[in-house]
């Protein structure tokens, strides 16, 4: 997403926001959040609102706290006007709505980084987006390394194969370095995985070599270690030089941040908007 968009829907994002008399409890209205999120279709949007209520009622949050019902009076001609139906939300509601929209919707993908942070500094947002970013090529490397791992089993390779195919996969991506020595050269902790310290373009690279092995072992029918190995390491090999082409060589890459640490500052941050953004109880008489 480039910085031009970010600034374009960071604007509109902010224009929608309102906050509650006499507090910093920030709101928006699901009718205003339903435009800049790309929804025509109120129905459809009312589909992904109850999504996110399903969900925060599953992580044990009270629903009412973040989603409340509201009328509204709207224009509809010169001077008519007409009550409609419409919701308040708080910006953890707005962060489940985000979570449970159409992620191909590039509003969608700001959204869920603009609600995920309490604050509405650009370069915090375009940090979050790239955070958010690597947190789902990690998630991409894992299902592909987790279904690569399934099915190299059903043609006689056990775990100790897979480990070793894995490396020599490593070995061809960083250009004769074996996982090992890159976890030294990057600093990695003993037990952990090196792919929790790349950048995200190479742990994109690495899911492209094992998504392409994958669809190659069940396309040409491979059994053994030996001939899923040499599959593997011709993918690497293959992704390898298509970065080298435009100058990036993987084993010359800083290392990034911990992922697991950043995963818990995740969490955290997402228990403080719970916490900060609840809307007032309603009173027994409301």
């Amino acid at each position: 997403m480039n910085k031009q968009l970010i600034t374009t829907l960071q604007t509109e994002f902010n224009q929608l926001s309102n906050t509650l008399e006499d507090s910093t409890i920030e709101y928006w209205y699901a009718r205003d959040l339903q435009k800049v999120l790309g929804y025509n279709n109120w129905d459809k949007f009312q589909n992904v609102i109850q999504k996110a209520k399903i969900a925060c009622e599953n992580s044990g949050v009270e629903v009412a706290d973040h989603f409340r019902q509201v009328g509204k009076m709207v224009q509809i001609g010169s001077e008519a006007m007409r009550k409609i139906e419409d919701i308040i939300l708080t910006r953890y509601a707005c962060y489940l709505i985000a979570q449970n929209g159409d992620s191909k919707k590039e509003q969608i993908a700001f959204a869920q980084t603009y609600f995920a942070i309490q604050t509405r500094k650009q370069e915090l947002i375009e940090q979050r987006l790239e955070l958010e970013d690597r947190l789902q090529a990690r998630a991409k490397l894992r299902e592909s390394e987790t279904e690569l791992s399934k099915n190299i089993y059903e043609r006689g390779v056990d775990d100790r194969g897979f480990g070793r195919i894995r490396s020599k996969g490593d070995t061809a991506l960083f250009g004769g370095n074996t996982t090992q020595n890159m976890k030294d050269k990057l600093g990695v902790p003993n037990g952990r995985p090196l792919a929790d310290f790349l950048p995200t373009i190479t742990i994109t690279a690495k899911n492209l070599a094992t998504e392409i092995t994958n669809h190659n072992v069940k396309q040409k029918n491979l059994y053994g270690e030996n001939s899923i190995a040499n599959e593997h390491v011709q993918n690497n090999e293959s992704v390898r030089g298509l970065l080298t082409e435009r100058g990036i060589k993987p084993e010359e890459l800083p290392p990034a941040d911990d992922l697991k640490k950043l995963e818990r500052k995740v969490k955290s941050d997402e228990k403080k908007m719970i916490k900060q953004s609840a809307l007032p109880k309603k009173k027994k008489n409301d």
